[in-house]
């Protein structure tokens, strides 16, 4: 029944968007960039001598509703570029539409009275939403002079990572599975190498990234934390370009251009990108890092093992990505891109471990723009297939394949003051898992299930005040289950410069990682469905009342501007996780159930201040925060609740023609916790006492642990890196850049974890100088 009450949902929702009928007429377009046909994103539109206007998107979209007939002046102004004015001439119930592009402006600014992000946030609720551009992650110092994404998200308030090697990425007490990273509407279920400093993106082919650390509204749904979602751009619609780069991690290139180059007065285009980057970190680690080595990778050293021949292992990780797209771009502003990727990890610790993992997939998404209709229709269909193996010494297999489906239909009704949105979510996935634990029990499951989705967002702006309630059906076949999530967002523009906000929502999810919020690393990241067996709440024998994780969220905001060029953010929130499930790894039999329950809490407060001058910016972000499990015996302290947390990064251009720039990056963090030991033991299992003399013989030592979980806590963190770039030009669109980057510049001993057998330490990242150079055409 709940399932058909979702299928009715789209013909009441077409139902009200027919019957939202306008007087006036309808004024739309798409601005770009001359020099490359890139889209200009936040540009300001605007009917000269009336109050309406907009801002354009992330394509160069822009729509004005409810337009009175008459003439009217179109004028179009974007920071860094000439203002563009055009007559147009509106009738009563018709669409104009105009396909302009900008030129870069000869004349630089000194001051910027009133920025487009600034307008952006008077007139968009963005609750937790932060958006990042790839010039933002080309500014970072970067570990081996090469800029990636793994690497900036760690400065964003709220967001930690427990390690350089397997480490993982929580955001605002969330566990990686809990949030969902999207690829152009693709969702990528492992999206960071093993060696925890690259991701499987790459930085110039990246439009935006928009992350969404909580009470994000109705259009995303399936994961209870958080949203990390990257749309790439489009090839260069006027002409062949690219770029060529090395470093001592890695090289990486990158071609694109036009296939129907963009006309000089807007248009269609057809376009392509395409991207490859490949590390060699094995090899150029013997000779540039020996050091590093010794004495960040003795953990994985068996007793039997030398550091002799742990130094000709080097740093054994190796991955290639590949991406490419290409993107047909219609006269109205309706476009198509078509996309593939091949990503590929691999460690190999001789005769200790070896794991593989490949993601590769495709699809297609779509912006409609019907001639004769307020509604924007815009789509993803896309497959993925990831696979991961892990072979260790002692045998013990662990395996986890995922193949995946989804489609995705959104419409966009736009009016003056309100914007109604809603859509459909449909996803399939085989999970093929297996998994021995430690006295040899297994787990193993092969199931295929299917999600739809239903949802709408309404945002209606009175005055000072937006409000945006959301609704989201989500529908798990394989649980029956219903998941009913209402979101809400509210923004209130108090004046010009100050404004609080507010989101809140339910959400649910039906993915389980293998990765345990007990792990300190992890480089096994399998993944399987939501269990269809019995599960019962923590620590009893009560059966759960429903079977999926599920999660609410409450934040509020204020946001501050202080003069033109500082910005002060301050966000409290709280989620309260009422159900997770994990992986029953203490099983010791087979009556054992699979599967465990647990519920959590994180909470705290995040601040960032973000000043932003003519030759660079300084950011300043400080978060506390606390995470919490209930196991039903306990409530204890996850690994990753880094109670304090600081982060402060510099940029700043400066030279003739500012062809210099130089950033520094400081963070400082409170030690992570951990559970002590309480002494040790010699494992004999007794199983061959014939032959065994257990009063001399030798056994492997084992350790007993606090019943305290996570009652410890490991030292500060604290390190500083730094870069400078020097960009040389040989002419107009030909240059190169050299960049000199150095990772913990004062070489601090940053503590990862003790092997509690041997009493070895083992750290992060030693002092790490490297050498890049990039060169674009």
């Amino acid at each position: 029944m709940k399932f058909k009450q979702l299928l009715i949902l789209p013909f009441v929702l077409l139902g009200f968007t027919l019957s939202a009928q306008q007087n006036g007429g309808i004024v739309r377009g798409n601005i770009y960039d001359e020099e490359s046909g890139e889209p200009i994103i936040y540009a300001n539109v605007l009917l000269q001598g009336t109050d309406l206007g907009a801002n354009t998107d992330l394509d160069g979209f822009f729509a004005i509703s409810n337009v009175p007939a008459g003439e009217y002046k179109l004028v179009v102004t974007y920071l860094g570029y000439d203002s563009l004015a055009v007559d147009i001439k509106v009738k009563a119930g018709g669409i104009v539409y105009e396909s302009m592009v900008m030129s870069p402006s000869g004349v630089e600014l000194e001051t910027v009275n009133v920025s487009s992000s600034r307008e952006q946030a008077r007139s968009d609720v963005k609750v937790s939403e932060l958006r990042v551009t790839a010039k933002q992650i080309q500014s970072l110092p970067s570990t081996g002079g090469e800029a990636d994404i793994a690497q900036y998200l760690p400065v964003l308030p709220g967001i930690i990572v427990s390690g350089d090697q397997g480490g993982q990425l929580y955001i605002r007490g969330g566990s990686p599975v809990q949030n969902k990273i999207l690829l152009d509407g693709m969702t990528i279920y492992n999206p960071f190498h093993s060696i925890g400093l690259f991701s499987v993106f790459e930085t110039e082919a990246v439009r935006s990234v928009d992350v969404l650390t909580g009470g994000f509204n109705a259009e995303h749904g399936g994961r209870i934390s958080a949203v990390v979602d990257i749309k790439t751009r489009e090839g260069n619609k006027k002409r062949m370009s690219g770029l060529v780069s090395g470093s001592p991690f890695l090289t990486k290139a990158l071609i694109e251009g036009p296939i129907k180059k963009l006309g000089d007065d807007g248009g269609g285009s057809t376009s392509f990108i395409l991207t490859g980057k490949h590390s060699y970190l094995d090899q150029s680690s013997k000779i540039f890092y020996d050091y590093a080595v010794d004495t960040t990778f003795f953990s994985f050293a068996s007793q039997d093992t030398s550091l002799a021949d742990i130094g000709e292992i080097g740093l054994p990780y190796t991955f290639t990505d590949l991406y490419g797209k290409i993107s047909f771009v219609g006269d109205n502003g309706s476009k198509l891109n078509v996309f593939g990727f091949n990503f590929t990890d691999r460690f190999d610790f001789v005769g200790l471990a070896k794991l593989d993992w490949t993601n590769v997939g495709g699809g297609a998404n779509f912006t409609l723009i019907p001639p004769n209709s307020n509604v924007i229709l815009n789509g993803t269909v896309a497959v993925t297939d990831y696979d991961i193996s892990l072979e260790e010494a002692d045998g013990n297999p662990r395996q986890s394949g995922v193949s995946s489906f989804n489609a995705l239909l959104n419409f966009t009704y736009f009016g003056n003051k309100n914007r109604f949105d809603y859509g459909f979510d449909f996803t399939g996935f085989n999970t093929d898992f297996t998994f021995r634990n430690f006295i040899g029990s297994t787990i193993q499951q092969r199931s295929f299930t299917t999600e739809v989705a239903g949802y709408f967002k309404y945002k209606q702006r009175l005055g000072d005040l937006i409000i945006e309630p959301g609704l989201r059906l989500h529908y798990y076949a394989s649980q029956s289950e219903m998941s009913i999530e209402p979101r809400f967002g509210l923004k209130y523009n108090i004046t010009d410069f100050l404004r609080i906000k507010f989101g809140a929502g339910v959400y649910s999810q039906n993915v389980i990682s293998t990765v345990n919020d007990l792990d300190v690393v992890n480089f096994f990241i399998g993944f399987l469905a939501g269990p269809e067996e019995t599960l019962f709440k923590p620590a009893s024998n009560e059966p759960v009342d429903q079977p999926l994780q599920k999660a609410i969220h409450a934040i509020g905001g204020v946001e501050v501007d202080v003069g033109d060029q500082l910005t002060i953010n301050v966000e409290p929130y709280l989620k309260r996780f009422t159900q997770l499930i994990n992986i029953n790894r203490n099983k010791l039999s087979d009556f054992d159930p699979d599967f465990i329950t647990e519920t959590g809490e994180a909470y705290g407060i995040d601040l960032s201040a973000r000043y932003q001058a003519q030759n660079g910016y300084l950011w300043a972000t400080y978060s506390l925060g606390r995470v919490t499990r209930d196991d039903g015996n306990q409530v204890y302290p996850t690994i990753f609740d880094r109670r304090h947390n600081i982060n402060l990064l510099g940029v700043y251009t400066f030279g003739k023609d500012k062809l210099w720039e130089a950033s520094l990056r400081w963070n400082m963090g409170s030690g992570f916790p951990f559970t002590q030991t309480q002494g040790f033991y010699e494992q004999n299992d007794f199983t061959n006492l014939l032959f065994t003399n257990i009063l001399t013989g030798n056994f492997d030592l084992g350790t007993i642990l606090s019943d305290e979980i996570n009652g410890g806590r490991l030292p500060y963190y604290h390190r500083l890196d730094a870069s400078v770039k020097r960009t040389i030009e040989f002419g107009k669109h030909t240059s190169m850049d050299i960049n000199l980057s150095i990772t913990n510049v004062y070489n601090r001993e940053n503590i990862f974890y003790v092997d509690r057998v041997t009493n070895s330490r083992v750290n992060q990242l030693p002092i790490l100088p490297a050498l890049g150079v990039q060169f674009n055409f």
